[in-house]
């Protein structure tokens, strides 16, 4: 039996694995672990580790099939970590039961196997991770008849599979779906926007189009932050940036069909980007067709029709004014895990603050700026903004008043 100082207690079962599923080298995927793993304790008289709570984090409390796994993420594994070929291209998304040593009793791997097929009814693939030395035949036995994978964890960190799991059809809710916005190109926790004005990224398409250098006519007429006009335009869907060279969306080729209609040439419509450059006006009432597009393309974005169907039942409830903390705790009693994805930064000590260990959302912090995405608090509010969506635009989180930051419909139905 092991000691409380043990190395294999439940959270560095669940570092260990997710380390494995998820290393730090891997440019995709997205993975949270439940909040009652935010605290520095672990049981009654277990401290946990910095360490292992930093490789945890960002925490989230996300409810699939009856209950809240220890891990749910997206990433596309590796063939020995599969029975199976996967079902479509689709990155699967999985979830962990993590299972430990305590000081009273060695790890139920079974009841951990029981928990994670729950959770099938919402997921690809459903794992247990355990100590290696913990895992009986009994135990792999039911994991094959339930299709739950196993990951043996040693003391010193490595995680082998023990059993694989099939990836299977799920149907997707809305706490699921937000691991999947996440983990997905336009997701708010990874590369998303670096310029608050839509003009830089309705003009990328426009010169990817261009004769000439994509970069050199963008720096010319549009933005010299090109990188991050590129960033955006592909976060907003405008561009598949990761073949090279660059491929036009649907929604991309449908600017560029904007710009010849409205100009005859792309080198025409890049041109009239000279005339607004710098103007702090807003730009459906400085370019009333171009803020069209932009509400046609920033509708599109996945979190648009939901905040403006929220805010528009705010509205109804009578609260004419909203501010950012009466906005999040709104929406997080309607779709939690969305809404911490969303506005909330992932930092261990943010999330730990905002959710307490049971999940629950507590308003004082949310009356600090420094604990919202800057994506979605000052570069997506400037772009709905500009789109005439919204009556005010965005702040950075460092100069941001959550209290007086309100978010309101412009126009009401």
């Amino acid at each position: 039996m092991a000691s409380a100082a043990s190395p294999l207690s439940e959270p560095r079962v669940l570092a260990h694995a997710k380390r494995r599923l998820f290393p730090d080298d891997a440019d995709d995927g997205y993975a949270v672990v439940d909040t009652q793993f935010s605290s520095d304790q672990w049981l009654a008289n277990e401290s946990v580790d910095p360490n292992v709570t930093d490789e945890l984090a960002p925490f989230n409390h996300v409810r699939v099939g009856s209950g809240y796994p220890d891990l749910v993420g997206v990433r596309l594994l590796s063939d020995e970590l599969l029975a199976v070929d996967r079902l479509g291209d689709d990155p699967p998304l999985m979830v962990v039961e993590a299972k430990g040593h305590t000081n009273r009793s060695d790890a139920d791997v079974e009841r951990g196997i029981v928990q994670a097929y729950d959770r099938l009814h919402e997921a690809n693939a459903a794992y247990v991770a355990a100590p290696a030395n913990a895992v009986s035949q009994s135990a792999r036995t039911l994991a094959r008849e339930l299709n739950v994978g196993i990951l043996g964890v040693t003391p010193d960190g490595t995680v082998d599979p023990v059993e694989t799991p099939r990836v299977v059809g799920n149907r997707t809710t809305t706490e699921t779906t937000a691991i999947r916005f996440q983990a997905g190109a336009q997701g708010v926790a990874g590369k998303s926007f670096g310029l608050n004005h839509p003009k830089n990224y309705l003009a990328y398409p426009l010169a990817v189009s261009h004769d000439r250098d994509t970069e050199e006519i963008l720096a010319e007429h549009v933005v010299r932050a090109t990188d991050d006009a590129r960033t955006g335009a592909a976060f907003l869907n405008l561009i598949d940036d990761r073949p090279a060279p660059t491929r036009l969306t649907p929604l991309g080729r449908e600017v560029v069909r904007f710009a010849l209609r409205e100009y005859g040439s792309v080198a025409d419509a890049l041109r009239a980007f000279d005339d607004w450059k710098r103007s702090r006006e807003r730009f459906c009432d400085l370019a009333p067709k171009w803020g069209m597009l932009t509400r046609r393309v920033v509708y599109d974005y996945p979190a648009t029709q939901l905040l403006v169907e929220e805010l528009q039942h705010i509205h109804e409830d009578g609260i004419g004014e909203p501010s950012l903390p009466d906005v999040v705790e709104y929406l997080h009693a309607l779709h939690p895990s969305f809404t911490v994805e969303l506005f909330v930064r992932g930092d261990d000590d943010v999330r730990s603050r905002v959710l307490n260990a049971d999940g629950e959302l507590q308003r004082e912090p949310l009356t600090d700026g420094k604990v919202y995405h800057s994506p979605t608090v000052f570069q997506l509010k400037a772009v709905l903004y500009h789109a005439g969506i919204l009556t005010s635009r965005g702040a950075e989180p460092s100069n941001l008043d959550p209290a007086s930051d309100v978010w309101a419909l412009r126009e009401l139905v």
